[in-house]
């Protein structure tokens, strides 16, 4: 009997293929295909970690980026030479919640 995280990584791996597939036939920067093609690849990527998470107890040891990237506006540009003195960068945030959640998931407190 297959497992469902057989299944999932046969997907996750199609999914690849088929992101790789839409970028060499990309036909300009905001080529919708590659957009569509790189959402199903996250989503394929977080389905086949939830697999693993459920049936064995497993991660990856990976995290995807839920924050979209914007293009920045001129006004940012402007922004954008202001650094913090610490060298970080001042738009990067941390959701403190999600932290929280790591350490109830790895029992780290």
């Amino acid at each position: 009997m297959d497992s469902k995280a057989h299944e999932a990584l046969r997907l996750l791996i199609a999914a690849y293929e088929e992101h790789l597939a839409a970028v060499l036939a990309r036909r300009g920067d905001s080529d919708v295909a590659v957009d569509d093609a790189y959402d199903a690849l996250a989503d394929a990527f977080d389905r086949y970690e939830a697999v693993l998470d459920v049936e064995y107890g497993e991660t990856l040891p990976m995290l995807l980026d839920d924050v979209e990237i914007e293009e920045p506006d001129a006004d940012d540009e402007d922004d954008a030479d202001e650094e913090d003195d610490d060298g970080l960068d001042p738009h990067a945030e941390e959701d403190e919640d999600v932290l929280d959640d790591d350490l109830d998931d790895f029992q780290l407190r």
